[in-house]
């Protein structure tokens, strides 16, 4: 199948922090754990110790990188500046060759520093991680020397069981080895995953904590995904498991670790916020601060915590919020994709074994591409180019122009063009087909007119196709009544999406108003909803196509789950290759669908 594969560096297995989380875990079942689950701390405010000798510690941290190895396409590619008098400047950025070489040069010079990273590093990866199931994402993670990963949402993607897998290693239980003679080890660093536990017993699936000794200086470092995980994964993959809530695990686990004499806790949060500008390097404090779910989380998070290193919005933010003893905290974000990473500096003191929480400060850092790539992750990714061989370049369409997705609009040109395709799909399984709803965040990135590699400008690769839509969701047909449709475009905008962005794509022929001076649910005109132009009767049935993953309620949807007469069609992939093949040409390229489906009123 190919030469001689590199083998990734090996760094000394993880036995001895994961027997340190395991053991937080399993005492999650004794009474002497279940007494220290109250809320943070209590009772008058200590005085501040007087401080004793330091040294520097340095944390490096990523989020959300979910597997984007190759240099990312695209907006999922793109880090903004913003310059002294406002004005904003794009760069491209990341890629994992100049991600390691980055993250080499920032330890220079500091000799206790780690490297972590809060959620989403596999799952909803382009295809050269995707065709093999993430192993070359977990043998780069190796080889950029991470050393703790807090679980987010992604991760569970195949399912709990295949997490286990990658942390622990060996082949895959279907796919097996892509390689004769070589097996897949596993990751080098431990996986947290404080707050997913089984219904049945209350133990964590993974480690909920792990400790670094960095020459002295202990940290522990607690991962948690958002506890609304089982609303956005495939639920076959979750079965039998818990979420629990963020802050009241992360400081269950603290006062855990404090007992243990570690005073110096960081937390990893899969769960994020938005700042006032989507720029890396703005003043997040001076701008508004943040808002969004990680708030709450951060006030009501254990004031010993020193640091929260966040992920999930896919926003880039160096925050303060106050502890709940009123104290200023970091609370951090490095966007998507590996185009930036957080560097955190701070002050531990030796006397008091934690960290001087005024020390603390941190910057975003862009991963520009002028600089040297690394070697080592070069050869890593030439290994696995090599394995997936002509599959990723074969063309499956043309494009006359960018087809772009953005997720803080209601409607984006991609989104409806997946959303047709997947209606024509649906119509080859049922012609009693009528709408197709596709939900943002399945759309991981652009259709990009640029070439990617020698197939030519406007050529639509596989590997482009596939990085538009990895995650192998089928396309399900199933009935809703008129009333039913309303209440779903309804909890658009309402319940757990009151405050998010899950506007779902619509399919041509179908269309409504959202009427932003509203509030919640009353934001979707009921007696604006028309199909083909003719007003939504409560009373009759539409079929609808959506997802597997929408179809099973997720993302906020359960209405959809209501659905009957389910049927399956074939891969949402392959509805979009089918429908590249069938209205686009070399002689004929497509434009991009206007985004004038969604009246909207603001």
């Amino acid at each position: 199948m190919s030469g001689a594969s590199p083998t990734p560096r090996r760094r000394r297995r993880t036995t001895a922090a994961l027997a340190v989380g395991l053991a937080g875990a399993l005492a999650l079942s004794l009474p002497a754990a279940q007494a220290v689950a109250g809320g943070p701390g209590k009772g008058k405010p200590e005085k501040p110790a007087k401080p004793g000798p330091t040294v520097e510690l340095q944390v490096l941290a990523l989020n959300d990188f979910h597997g984007a190895l190759e240099p990312p396409t695209g907006s999922g590619g793109l880090a903004t500046r913003e310059h002294d008098h406002g004005e904003h400047e794009t760069i491209e950025a990341g890629g994992v060759e100049y991600l390691a070489t980055a993250l080499r040069e920032a330890r220079e010079g500091h000799d206790r520093s780690v490297t972590v990273a809060a959620g989403d590093m596999v799952g909803a990866t382009p295809l050269l991680s995707a065709l093999f199931n993430d192993e070359p994402t977990i043998e780069a993670l190796n080889l950029l020397e991470m050393d703790v990963v807090g679980v987010g949402n992604h991760e569970f993607d195949s399912g709990w069981e295949e997490l286990i897998r990658l942390q622990e290693g060996g082949c895959h239980p279907v796919d097996g080895c892509y390689d004769e003679g070589r097996e897949f080890e596993g990751a080098d660093f431990p996986f947290l995953a404080a707050n997913v536990v089984h219904e049945d017993t209350g133990v964590p699936i993974l480690p909920p904590y792990t400790v670094r000794n960095m020459k002295g200086a202990k940290v522990g470092f607690i991962g948690v995904t958002l506890e609304g995980t089982a609303d956005i994964v495939t639920r076959a993959g979750i079965e039998g498991l818990e979420f629990l809530d963020e802050a009241e695990t992360i400081n269950r686990y603290t006062r855990e670790l404090k007992r243990k004499g570690v005073n110096a806790v960081i937390a990893l949060i899969h769960e994020g916020g938005h700042a006032p500008s989507p720029a890396y390097n703005h003043d997040c404090d001076a701008g508004g601060g943040l808002s969004g779910p990680i708030v709450e989380i951060a006030e009501n998070t254990h004031p010993a915590v020193d640091v929260l290193i966040t992920g999930h919005t896919h926003r880039p933010y160096v925050c303060t919020i106050p502890d709940p003893a009123g104290n200023d905290r970091l609370v951090t974000s490095a966007q998507s994709n590996g185009v930036l990473f957080t560097e955190l500096t701070m002050e531990y003191d030796r006397k008091h074994k934690d960290i001087v929480r005024a020390s603390v400060e941190g910057t975003n850092r862009v991963v520009h591409r002028e600089r040297e790539r690394a070697s080592d992750l070069t050869a890593l990714l030439d290994y696995w180019r090599d394995l997936a061989g002509a599959v990723a370049g074969r063309p499956i369409g043309w494009i006359a122009e960018d087809i772009t997705q953005d997720r803080n609009i209601p409607e984006s040109p991609l989104g409806n063009l997946i959303a047709d395709a997947q209606l024509a799909h649906a119509r080859e399984v049922d012609p009693r087909a009528a709408i197709a709803l596709m939900n943002p965040g399945g759309i991981r990135t652009d259709l990009v007119y640029a070439a990617s590699g020698d197939e030519g400008d406007g050529v639509v690769t596989y590997g482009e196709g596939f990085a538009v839509q990895p995650f192998s969701n089928y396309v399900v047909l199933l009935d809703l009544t008129g009333e039913q449709l309303v209440r779903v475009l309804r909890e658009q905008v309402s319940g757990p999406n009151l405050t998010a962005n899950k506007i779902l794509q619509p399919s041509e022929g179908f269309s409504y108003t959202l009427d932003l001076t509203r509030e919640g649910a009353e934001r979707i005109v009921a007696d604006s909803v028309t199909v083909d132009g003719e007003p939504v009767d409560p009373s009759a049935t539409y079929r609808v196509a959506v997802n597997s993953f929408l179809a099973g309620g997720g993302d906020g949807f359960p209405t959809l789950a209501e659905g009957t007469d389910v049927v399956y069609g074939g891969l949402d992939l392959d509805a979009l290759i089918d429908h590249l093949g069938a209205t686009s040409s070399p002689e004929n390229p497509l434009t991009a669908p206007a985004a004038d489906r969604i009246t909207v009123i603001r």
